[in-house]
């Protein structure tokens, strides 16, 4: 699975990479938030995004923003990861656009589980989308059929 890491702090680039390599993941590191925000723009977008909040020139919830505000068939999945522990950032994360949020220091474990998560949630999309590609393409199918009845007629 293609993976964005964005923090620009390099020790938790190190970290948070070093976990998503471990379960398979094809992990690009980003240093800032002009950096995450081109990835998206990039031919092979990221399917699943860990973002700090706190970054150069865009910040993870201002990124978040951007990325839902354009057209996907498959919604990239989007953590971030932050010091900030309040709830009112949590909310404000999550209103952002963020799928899920978790607090530095983070637990491995965690990562792991929640990246889980974000896996399911676009294989599901995926699958979503491939049945609406069918029901279209039986859709066309049909009108063509449809068509063709008061000819016969």
């Amino acid at each position: 699975m293609k993976t964005m890491v964005a923090d620009d702090s390099a020790v938790s680039r190190l970290l948070v990479s070093k976990a998503l390599s471990a379960l398979g993941h094809d992990v690009s590191i980003m240093e800032d938030g002009a950096g995450a925000l081109s990835a998206f723009d990039g031919p092979e977008p990221p399917e699943l995004a860990i973002l700090d909040w706190e970054m150069p020139v865009h910040t993870g919830p201002e990124i978040c923003a951007l990325v839902r505000g354009r057209d996907w068939v498959v919604t990239p999945y989007l953590i971030l990861l932050t010091s900030r522990d309040g709830k009112d950032d949590l909310v404000e994360g999550l209103r952002a656009g963020a799928d899920d949020y978790l607090t530095k220091p983070f637990d491995e474990g965690e990562l792991r589980a929640r990246t889980r998560v974000g896996e399911r949630m676009l294989d599901l999309q995926k699958r979503l989308a491939e049945r609406v590609e069918e029901l279209e393409e039986a859709l066309a199918k049909v009108k063509k059929l449809e068509g063709l009845l008061p000819i016969c007629a």
